[in-house]
């Protein structure tokens, strides 16, 4: 990572920070949880069925004097089978305005009030620096946050040589199904 890029990696780290802070103390305000609990915890992490359809991503970069891409139109599902754990797929124009795949698991064992906290670990092609574009493995912190039928994923790109280049990217994401909530209306 080079030097301009470490300061802003710092403040995207640090905005999360604050982000999952409100989050704790929006929560403990509404009553949500007792004031002597930790502030990290861990989410259920029993079987769930839940169908989301994810966008593709708005992107900032650190390495801002390139000319690419943070504008990442695309489309994407995401299962998720636990409280802690979703299976994600999709594609979009990536930062280099080339087509990416992506297939992996979301893992998020953590939360700060309502964030969910952890990892993206996918297999990603398209970046044609990146072994010519073929698959590569990535791990990218990842937050998110849901409201009902809408959501928020944030994700920490971490850059690679002069191959892949960091950001943070949001992504917004609708839930189509809740088996539990359907369960719920059904009787």
């Amino acid at each position: 990572m080079q030097a301009t890029a470490r300061p802003l990696a710092a403040a995207a780290l640090a905005a999360l920070a604050a982000c999952a802070c409100c989050a704790a103390c929006a929560q403990a305000q509404a009553g949500g949880r007792s004031q002597d609990s930790a502030l990290l915890t861990k989410p259920d992490a029993g079987p769930a069925s839940e169908l989301w359809v994810d966008s593709g991503f708005a992107t900032w970069h650190f390495d801002r004097h390139r000319q690419l891409n943070g504008g990442n139109r695309g489309l994407g599902l995401e299962y998720r089978f636990s409280g802690t754990m979703a299976l994600a797929l999709g594609g979009f124009v990536n930062s280099d305005r080339a087509w990416s795949d992506y297939a992996g698991v979301i893992w998020q064992p953590w939360a700060v009030g309502p964030l969910r906290l952890g990892a993206a670990i996918a297999a990603l092609n398209g970046y044609p620096k990146m072994r010519a574009g073929g698959w590569f493995p990535a791990a990218i912190p990842t937050a998110s946050w849901e409201y009902r039928r809408v959501g928020v994923n944030l994700g920490i790109i971490p850059s690679y040589k002069d191959r892949l280049y960091g950001g943070v990217s949001v992504q917004l994401r609708f839930r189509l199904f809740d088996q539990a909530a359907e369960l719920i209306h059904v009787r």
